[in-house]
């Protein structure tokens, strides 16, 4: 029995391009319209370039494979969830077993 990935995925390319025409393909729905009203308010430079941000993230998260899935879960509160605590004591071990 072999590993494989569930859904394919080339590491050095994102889903979505990180660019208006990649983001506003990658919305679903209305989101879309919403994109382009905040990317006509931004101006030029980190205004329009966090707009950007904000929108490729969540273009991201529409394009997710799992996302439909991830939110029927989180809507029957059966989405597994864990602390920043537990968060940060895995982060610790991690460092801890690559500094060996």
């Amino acid at each position: 029995m072999s590993t494989q990935p569930m859904h394919r995925h080339e590491p050095d390319r994102p889903r979505v391009e990180r660019a208006i025409g990649g983001i506003s393909d990658a919305l679903r729905g209305s989101r879309r319209a919403q994109f382009f009203a905040e990317l006509l308010r931004a101006h030029q430079g980190q205004e329009l370039d966090g707009v950007l941000n904000a929108w490729w993230g969540r273009a991201m998260l529409d394009t997710d494979p799992d996302r439909d899935r991830i939110h029927a879960a989180a809507v029957a509160g059966t989405l597994p969830t864990t602390t920043m605590d537990e968060i940060l004591r895995h982060r610790q071990k991690r460092h801890e077993r690559s500094a060996r």
